[in-house]
């Protein structure tokens, strides 16, 4: 992190200063120039998270008035008190999203000056000292790493034994497998666990860089090391984690912790190209179905997720995935059981993912062709390809209607709806009642609204 920290001087200026620097055997000239020409600003970049400016050293700026909830840590090497102690305090205990606690270190005892700032000012919430010793943080963190550790116990995890095999070893990634398999399933169980993990990391990067992190480094990486490994378990496009976790193995011996999984990794897995009685069978054979039957769900609710995008009317599948992960969860479902419905949702979404191709239309057309037939009356095989030619028929047409800002437009709106009226009034058979054909109109409109934006204008050419 050193190496890739930018660091910045930022003091008022002064009368004579450069003079003044000289004599002391500094120069400030390109200090200064930094601090007025800079693009963006200083204190935008220092605000900025991306920005590598991590490190300021101020004199008489910044310490009041000056706002940047990401800051964590402030050192004091000069006599504070009373209003500026406070505005100081308050540079550090800023909200910021995975900020437990800001840091005061204190190099000059200034905060033998702050009962008396808090007499002046008031106290925190309730009357509460809003400064506490960083002692009680390494107690809050051992309280939560026990809790975590007694959370694996329960579960069979023992962590003391997978951080006394060799950092690296084939031996310590087996455990760490067996640890991903025992905490991955059922989903309560797993968001317990992910629960600890979080609370657990919060906390010590809080009590870091004091020389007490070091006794939890071991216990911290490893639990993160198994939270790191579920996650990227239920990744849609989960990569490959054995040279993360042997990085990992080799950074907790130096008491440094933190993985960074891939963001890019094999294509998401195809049910499409499932060989489901071999899958069966080694779900059968396996000793980690926990592992197993998580990585299938993950790949189910991804393709879930790109089948309803592409046809909302598909929820019912998503609804049925829900209830049968629900029943599992609620202990009404063995694991095997489960996996053997799963299996067959899969198979039925891989038919479900083709069934335009069957039905002999495009992804569109096979949209409208289902709001108008999910629900429909009982139709004849010459009336369903009616319904067909319909849904064909009013795409094209709708089409040619989205013109450039349509929604915004009341004219274009309702252009819009008198064809879709207007195509259904003479395209449906019979056997839709008046009041479903008012339905179906209301729904592809619906439909059109949500899923197509609004379109630049075309610009066409033809031949004189």
């Amino acid at each position: 992190m050193l190496a890739t920290t930018d660091m910045a001087l930022i003091v008022s200026p002064g009368q004579n200063e450069i003079a003044q620097m000289k004599a002391l055997g500094l120069d400030i000239e390109p200090h200064r120039k930094r601090m007025n020409e800079s693009q963006p600003a200083l204190d935008e970049k220092f605000k900025d998270t991306t920005d590598p400016l991590r490190l300021v050293f101020v004199c008489a700026m910044w310490l009041t008035g000056f706002d940047a909830p990401s800051c964590s840590t402030v050192y004091l090497d000069k006599p504070m008190r009373n209003h500026t102690l406070m505005q100081t305090i308050a540079r550090a205990n800023r909200v910021f999203p995975g900020k437990y606690s800001g840091v005061i270190v204190d190099y000059a005892n200034v905060f033998a000056s702050l009962e008396k700032a808090l007499a002046i000012y008031g106290a925190g919430r309730g009357g509460k000292n809003p400064v506490q010793d960083k002692q009680k943080l390494v107690e809050e963190l051992r309280k939560a790493v026990d809790d975590a550790a007694a959370f694996c116990t329960q579960h069979q995890v023992v962590l003391a034994d997978i951080e006394k095999l060799a950092a690296g070893s084939f031996e310590r990634l087996q455990r760490i497998e067996d640890a991903l398999n025992a905490l991955i399933s059922p989903d309560p169980v797993r968001r317990d666990f992910l629960g600890h993990d979080r609370l657990v990391a919060t906390l010590y990067r809080a009590v870091k860089p004091d020389p007490a992190a070091l006794a939890f480094a071991g216990r911290v990486a490893c639990i993160g090391t198994i939270a790191d490994a579920i996650r990227a378990k239920l990744n849609p496009n989960p990569a490959d984690i054995s040279e993360v976790m042997g990085d990992i193995n080799a950074l907790l011996d130096e008491s440094i912790t933190g993985v960074s999984i891939r963001e890019q990794g094999p294509p998401a897995l195809d049910l499409s190209k499932i060989d489901f009685e071999a899958l069966a069978k080694r779900f059968r054979e396996s000793k980690r179905k926990n592992t197993d039957l998580e990585v299938l769900k993950a790949a189910i609710r991804a393709q879930l997720e790109k089948l309803i995008e592409l046809n909302h009317t598909r929820a019912d599948f998503a609804e049925k995935f829900e209830a049968l992960i629900e029943s599992y969860n609620a202990g009404s479902r063995s694991i095997e059981e489960l996996f053997d419905e799963l299996v067959k949702l899969s198979r039925n979404l891989s038919e479900e993912q083709q069934r335009h191709v069957r039905e002999n239309m495009t992804e569109e057309q096979l949209v409208i062709f289902d709001i108008l037939t999910r629900p429909a009356p009982e139709l004849t095989p010459e009336e369903r390809a009616e319904v067909k030619k319909v849904a064909r028929e009013l795409l094209n047409r709708l089409k040619q209607l989205l013109v450039l800002n349509w929604r915004q437009k009341a004219a274009a709106r309702s252009q819009l709806k008198l064809a879709i009226e207007d195509a259904l009034d003479s395209g449906l058979p019979r056997a839709y009642t008046p009041d479903l054909y008012r339905q179906k109109c209301s729904a592809v409109f619906e439909h059109v609204y949500e899923s197509y934006p609004e379109r630049n204008v075309g610009v066409y050419a033809t031949a004189g």
